[in-house]
């Protein structure tokens, strides 16, 4: 999927996917997956992810709000990211099955190191 599309995408009013159009627009990386993965799996994923940045006190963004998102779907999902130029942000972009609309995002800071 290229630039301008992940961009259509990344046009929801919420704080993670703003964030992520955001960093994309000045320069960052990014990849989306061939194939899909169920929405569950991912809400399943995701939960325990929740829950281990809450414990660690890692900063995110829209992580509690795409658990959610993701456990509501019930259809699969293909799994993009964008990388902050940077490398302090990552956001996962959780995309419906035939390319249509975002599911999710989330955001999570990286430790630099």
């Amino acid at each position: 999927m290229d630039r301008e599309r992940l961009e259509q995408l990344l046009t929801g009013d919420d704080e993670a996917s703003l964030a992520a159009l955001a960093t994309l627009r000045t320069g960052a990386s990014q990849v989306v997956w061939e194939g899909t993965t169920s929405s569950d799996s991912l809400a399943h994923i995701y939960g325990r992810r929740l829950r281990h940045t809450l414990r660690q006190g890692i900063e995110t963004i829209g992580l509690e709000r795409a658990v959610k998102l993701l456990s509501q779907h019930g259809q699969p999902i293909q799994l993009g990211q964008i990388n902050s130029a940077d490398r302090t942000w990552a956001f996962m972009l959780f995309i419906t099955e035939d390319s249509s609309g975002l599911v999710a995002c989330t955001g999570v800071r990286q430790r630099v190191e």
